[in-house]
């Protein structure tokens, strides 16, 4: 007996062809307003050359700026520059869960000609039996040019840095910092308005950001208040909103001795809402090997009464604080600041390898 053949069902062309159309997403913006206004000066990205990177607020305005500037330039011709990095070897050491962060650090490291050796699991490494750090670190001295660390521990970093002789780069310790996620989220909104870049802002152009998270729990709002307090001059006030009512203000107090205008918001989230610039929202802290979820009454979605010309931050990955039905409109911006983490990453690790020499100065 011949045994029938099976009939598919026939798709049309457009099924299986690939869409290499861009699609229309909000905040994705050109960058070179950003390339007139900063001034390239390679001068101040000279001290990366010998630093770990570590803390949001270990930079200066200037260093930041050039670097930002290095970023948009990437961005804004990401063709023009695949070598620079040629001959470089990068150990991307991811010992917790992470999507963007490690792809994108590959993706900065590998657009820039270099290769890379990565760990995503702990269990395959000598760590699983008993192997500390600081060996790790003093066997990477050997393999590569630069590391970068995700790790569940906030001490994790000294222990590799104790025999580290190469730069590392700290992707998330613990609930501790997230440093270049808070590098992103600045670079994003520079270049949504870059008029606040300027050392004295009008008090009717400085901005008001709300942020929906908790300080004491999740990295990147710390790094995010570090960063910020690099640039008070540009803000009119930082609201935070969470729920818990017995939230340490230590972290806070510290911004505002560094000038930064940020308080512990008076009014409900609703209330406030509609005179928001910057509305910068996170729900996910890990904690140990897990994770734990904060601020469940923290919703963004299109019934939100949003200022005219706001924009909405997230550093993603995201649950129900932020529906989807907010991804095609203008107040979308979290999607162009996933984007430009990889270009200011591109930046920052030119200059820790001291390649910045081949980018500067080229058109």
């Amino acid at each position: 007996m011949v045994a029938e053949d099976k009939q598919f069902p026939q798709n049309d062309a457009d099924d299986i062809n690939v869409n290499r159309e861009v699609p229309e997403v909000y905040g994705d913006s050109h960058p070179k307003e950003l390339l007139r206004i900063i001034v390239e000066d390679g001068e101040h990205l000279l001290p990366l050359e010998n630093q770990h990177i570590l803390s949001a607020d270990q930079f200066d305005q200037q260093t930041l700026l050039q670097l930002f500037r290095l970023a948009a330039k990437y961005e804004s011709n990401p063709e023009r520059f695949s070598t620079p990095l040629q001959g470089k070897i990068l150990i991307s050491a991811f010992y917790e869960p992470s999507t963007r962060t490690r792809l994108s650090f590959e993706s900065a490291w590998h657009r820039l000609g270099g290769d890379i050796m990565s760990i995503t699991d702990r269990s395959t490494t000598g760590i699983a039996k008993g192997e500390s750090l600081a060996d790790v670190g003093e066997m990477f001295n050997n393999y590569a040019d630069c590391v970068v660390l995700r790790d569940t521990r906030e001490e994790s970093l000294s222990e590799m840095m104790s025999s580290l002789r190469i730069p590392i780069i700290n992707a998330g310790n613990g609930i501790d910092e997230h440093p270049t996620q808070a590098m992103a989220d600045l670079y994003t909104i520079f270049k949504w308005r870059p008029s606040l870049i300027k050392k004295s802002v009008p008090k009717d152009k400085k901005i008001k950001v709300g942020i929906i998270g908790v300080p004491g729990k999740m990295r990147t709002v710390k790094s995010l208040l570090k960063i910020f307090s690099i640039f008070p001059q540009m803000f009119s006030e930082i609201q935070i909103f969470e729920n818990n009512q017995d939230a340490d203000d230590t972290l806070i107090n510290e911004m505002q001795k560094k000038g930064l205008n940020v308080i512990r918001a008076k009014s409900s989230f609703k209330k406030s809402v509609a005179d928001l610039d910057v509305i910068y929202i996170n729900a996910i802290a890990w904690v140990g090997d897990s994770f734990e979820t904060y601020g469940s009454e923290f919703k963004l979605d299109r019934s939100v009464q949003f200022k005219k010309n706001a924009i909405i931050l997230h550093p993603l990955a995201r649950g129900e604080e932020l529906s989807s039905d907010l991804d095609n409109t203008p107040y979308n911006w979290y999607f162009s600041q996933a984007r430009g983490a990889v270009f200011v990453r591109m930046a920052l690790l030119t200059c820790l390898v001291h390649r910045k020499g081949r980018v500067l100065d080229v058109i």
